[in-house]
């Protein structure tokens, strides 16, 4: 009996989990991971958090505990990675974390003696990397057109009278501009390492910035450096052939990820699982010269997309030419670099590339597509009468002619400006800080 009352427990927050943006599909696989990294109690208490920072006194008044109990099983459970707590203006707001971008990487950003790290290795390859048609959780993160990432482009990899990369395309101006940084061991490929996987790229590579910095920082998941050593480290990334992906937004970017295509777990998405869109392009595409090619293959290797491929001509006994498939281009600038001729420049795209301004646009625009608006209206999933509204909203929106509606870019906008509005204003105590 006491066994199927804490298996209720873990389904419990299975479920609140698979509510926030990027999903927890239900899986044996996933069940196995929460058993080892909440107890029932933790399982119980998480699953009560909502997925906006919310004071620790709402919360205390929702959960019923005691502030001071409450601070200390959340604060307990935030140095382990496995909620999100801020700090501001001598408040402390909690949230859960989701499995991406959450606990999985909090879990793996740094080393861990008192997990079973090789065990939990395999158990997160297995549930986000299945190589199976229906792989639920890398549908659940990946679909819709809003991604929570984004291809940076190598600013040397641009036309020398390029004037149209913004500061929010530059990796180097984010980095400068950044309020406070973090690095922390890239949590992909400290996952594969466990499995004997991983390339030779360097490790401690993962960049935070800003609030997110903060945080990671604060909980001994990063270290803090200054701008000067981050660009060091970028600059040491783009020598090993790495590809810079960050969040997909123009303000305040939360963090910038030095990527290889083995072990990255987005990269593997678009390579193995054949999700085109798992990472939101760069403005520009790569262009090949075939006068100067030589049909070397290095920038086939270096590709982290596998956008190139070399095509046989066995019919005119020439040498494979080399393509690009736009339709899987990064834009990155990898290629660029690895190509020793100066075969491949980059080129504007013919279609601009929406970048959401602020993480509150993204989150809308993820929400809207991905049938979760009710999320955002309601924050409070422990409540009957919110998870009765919350169900009859979604129910609605996952409607037919509501979908429909939807669909339309101008009823989109602004049903969208609207949940933006509402999201800030729900968040006003802390939107300075993370806006």
């Amino acid at each position: 009996m006491g066994h199927r009352y804490n298996q209720d427990k873990y389904q419990l927050l299975q479920q609140r989990l698979d509510r926030t943006l990027t999903g927890a599909p239900a899986s044996p696989v996933l069940m196995r991971i929460l058993q080892m990294l909440f107890s029932p109690a933790e399982a119980e208490l998480a699953a009560k958090l909502p997925g906006q920072l919310t004071p620790l006194a709402v919360l205390a008044r929702r959960t019923g505990l005691p502030e001071p109990q409450l601070d200390e099983k959340l604060t307990d459970l935030a140095e382990r990675g496995l909620i999100i707590d801020l700090e501001y203006n001598g408040k402390r707001y909690f949230s859960l974390a989701p499995v991406v971008i959450g606990f999985f990487e909090f879990t793996f950003m740094r080393t861990r003696d008192e997990l079973p790290m090789a065990e939990l290795a395999a158990l997160f390859e297995e549930y986000m990397m299945s190589d199976a048609s229906d792989s639920a959780f890398p549908h659940a993160v990946f679909q819709g057109e809003t991604q929570i990432g984004r291809s940076l482009v190598r600013e040397e990899a641009l036309p020398a009278d390029s004037t149209e990369i913004l500061d929010w395309e530059r990796a180097s101006k984010v980095i400068e501009q950044a309020k406070s940084i973090g690095v922390s061991l890239c949590a992909c490929r400290h996952k594969q390492s466990h499995l004997g996987q991983a390339c030779q790229a360097p490790q401690e590579v993962c960049l935070s910035m800003n609030y997110a910095a903060d945080i990671l920082v604060r909980r001994g998941m990063a270290r803090t450096v200054g701008a000067s050593e981050a660009l060091r480290i970028l600059q040491k990334c783009k020598e090993a052939g790495l590809a810079q992906t960050g969040d997909n937004v123009q303000r305040n970017l939360s963090y910038i990820c030095n990527c290889c295509g083995c072990c990255c777990s987005m990269f593997q998405s678009v390579r193995r699982l054949h999700m085109r869109g798992a990472i939101v392009t760069s403005n520009w595409l790569a262009g090949l010269d075939a006068s100067k090619c030589r049909r070397c293959g290095k920038c086939v290797a270096a590709c982290p997309a596998g956008a190139i491929s070399f095509v046989n001509q066995p019919e005119n006994g020439l040498k494979p030419s080399v393509i690009c498939d736009e339709s899987l281009c990064l834009g990155c600038g990898v290629c660029h670099t690895a190509c020793p001729l100066g075969a491949i420049s980059l080129r504007s795209r013919p279609q601009k590339v929406y970048v959401p301004e602020t993480a509150f646009d993204k989150n809308v625009a993820m929400a809207i597509e991905r049938g979760k608006v009710a999320e955002l209206l309601f924050d409070q999933p422990e409540s009957l009468s919110a998870r009765a509204l919350a169900r009859t909203a979604t129910l609605l929106e996952k409607s037919g002619p509501v979908r429909a509606l939807l669909a339309l870019k101008p009823v989109k906008s602004i049903f969208l400006k609207g949940l933006v509005t509402g999201a800030k204003a729900r968040m006003k105590e802390i939107r300075p800080y993370i806006e």
